[in-house]
């Protein structure tokens, strides 16, 4: 790793004790060197980088991530989906076990941590919870954490028997496992291909209730309670979902949630042009969902921001409304996302790299003289092109591609490696 100097960076960490001060950052060997006021540099190989209004804040961390390897490389692979995630500000993502094999054993899971080993983007096997995804016996779930699957879920597939759940959620708690819901109850849901209401009445076309995502999540806290164990509900989308998660946080349960971008600025409105790029599951909801999910991020309901980063091959997506695949590609554009729904960088920092690593117990990167340089250097207000050139994944499905966006990742830095954009 070359030496970089940043000269007058602000500095976001609500650990570190130069948080919201503006300093000189010297990174070399993979560490932070020295931090001060001004650092003089009598070194010739020294890049210096003037950061003058850029913030340096920890490597973002996304909980819900997909990359196609193995089985599904044409769509992304750990090569390709680390580079788009490094270009995202991301240093560190867990990957759904959505591949082909499913991850359901210690053998996907020792695959998938020592391919991904040599990347700047750190890697981190969701497991199964059930046998082959198939929601019908349980996965190997302590085998699977062994080897380092850091959490459980069946990914894009709801497991829809109670009884399973609730092993499951018996069965990790006793080596402090984490089960994530995907919150859908698939009987209530059926083929719907978008949110249930007047829009989707317009358009005439089969919807998904509200009602199909807050049954789920009811039923999942009060497994949660009764089995007294933590759960983490991924992507919620509906206004009384978040009623429902705050009630229960009120009550002293261990729950924690996250919330995909695209819905915090996105509504069903979205879909009115059958653009399949804006077909995504949970489906895009109501402007009255959007302003409970903003509100339940600002008081600390929601935990958690998330890509949900899905790639899909061109003939998945460019076909029909009614037949294309759910999914966007959302690495590379969560940040300019986040900042458009209005969070703040304090929060950006809280919401996609503090919080996110909290609910996997997973150690905060520092920024402080001498700890491993795991960090991101942001733009909050540089613009720039999102096309088919900067686009770093295997797929262009994403309704952003040849837009200009605000919010910009200027470097990145982790394992000893840096990448500048």
């Amino acid at each position: 790793m070359k030496k970089i100097l940043l000269k007058s960076v602000t500095v976001i960490h609500p650990e570190s004790s130069f948080n919201g001060k503006t300093v000189d950052v010297l990174l070399a060997g993979g560490l932070i060197q020295a931090i001060d006021k001004n650092i003089p540099v009598a070194d010739k190989s020294v890049q210096e980088v003037e950061a003058k209004g850029k913030y340096l804040i920890p490597g973002l961390f996304d909980l819900n991530a997909n990359f196609g390897e193995p089985g599904f490389e044409t769509k992304e692979d750990l090569e390709s989906g680390s580079e788009a995630a490094a270009a995202g500000g991301f240093t560190g993502v867990a990957l759904m076990p959505n591949t082909n094999p499913p991850v359901y054993s210690k053998a996907e899971v020792a695959y998938l941590v020592n391919k991904a080993a040599p990347y700047l983007t750190d890697v981190f096997p969701l497991g199964a919870i059930s046998y082959k995804r198939e929601g019908k016996d349980l996965a190997e779930l302590y085998d699977m954490h062994l080897a380092g699957a850091v959490a459980f879920t069946d990914g894009n597939r709801p497991v829809a028997d109670s009884g399973l759940m609730s092993r499951a959620m018996l069965y990790a708690k006793g080596f402090d496992g984490l089960v994530f819901s995907n919150p859908e109850d698939p009987s209530i849901a059926g083929s719907g291909k978008m949110n249930e209401g007047e829009t989707s009445t317009y358009l005439g076309m089969k919807g998904i209730p509200a009602l199909a995502e807050e049954l789920m999540i009811a039923r999942d806290i009060y497994l949660a309670e009764y089995n007294d164990c933590r759960i983490h509900i991924s992507t919620v989308s509906t206004a009384k979902s978040v009623e429902l998660i705050r009630q229960a946080k009120k009550k002293g349960l261990r729950v924690t949630c996250d919330v995909a971008a695209h819905h915090l600025v996105l509504t069903e409105d979205a879909v009115t042009n059958f653009d399949s790029n804006y077909k995504v599951k949970p489906p895009l909801r109501t402007k009255a969902d959007v302003k409970a999910l903003l509100k339940g991020l600002n008081d600390g309901t929601i935990d958690a921001v998330v890509s949900q980063h899905t790639p899909h091959e061109v003939e998945f997506k460019n076909i029909e409304f009614e037949i294309a695949s759910y999914g966007i590609i959302a690495l590379q554009t969560l940040l300019p996302l986040v900042l458009q729904a209005g969070l703040s960088i304090e929060q950006v920092v809280e919401k996609v790299a503090v919080n996110p690593r909290r609910i996997l117990n997973l150690p905060v990167p520092e920024i402080a003289v001498g700890a491993t340089a795991n960090l991101a250097l942001v733009d909050p207000k540089a613009q720039w092109q999102y096309s088919g050139e900067t686009n770093l994944s295997k797929s262009q499905n994403s309704p952003y591609l040849g837009n200009k966006l605000t919010g910009k990742v200027l470097l990145v830095c982790n394992n000893n490696q840096v990448k500048m954009y």
